[in-house]
């Protein structure tokens, strides 16, 4: 079994300091996120499957140097991941944006937007996650 590189592993932090038993790893095609101490609770996201990331800092997350980044994507089970209080948080969003575009790259896929669906908001999807009667 091949071990996994991690291009960035960070802990849920606390004031600032990583107290907790939550962590986060980014690999060049996956997004980890691992919690608890005695059960251990492990996700993973396919970078391929990203949407969209969005970064939340509030005031004292601020004065401590944290923040908290938003993934969005069509991952069945997990389709809202958040990283909470994560250290340097601008620079992991964009590491994980830079991620997200060469792992789509690397599988030639093209990301469509349906303007109008049937909830009337606007709905995204893969081209490789649409059945054939939704292309027609």
């Amino acid at each position: 079994m091949e071990s996994i590189e991690y291009l960035w592993k960070d802990r849920k932090r606390h004031l600032g300091l990583p107290l907790s038993f939550t962590r986060y790893r980014l690999s060049e095609d996956r997004l980890f996120c691992e919690t608890g101490f005695f059960n251990i609770k492990s996700d993973e996201v396919l970078l391929y499957r990203v949407r969209d990331l969005q970064l939340n800092m509030s005031l004292g997350q601020r004065i401590f140097g944290v923040g908290t980044v938003c993934v969005v994507s069509s991952d069945k089970s997990i389709p809202h991941l958040d990283l909470k209080n994560v250290k340097n948080p601008r620079e992991v969003k964009e590491l994980i944006h830079q991620n997200v575009e060469a792992a789509k790259n690397k599988r030639r896929m093209r990301t469509t937007e349906l303007v109008g669906a049937e909830g009337g908001e606007d709905d995204y999807h893969d081209i490789a996650d649409l059945d054939d009667e939704e292309l027609d």
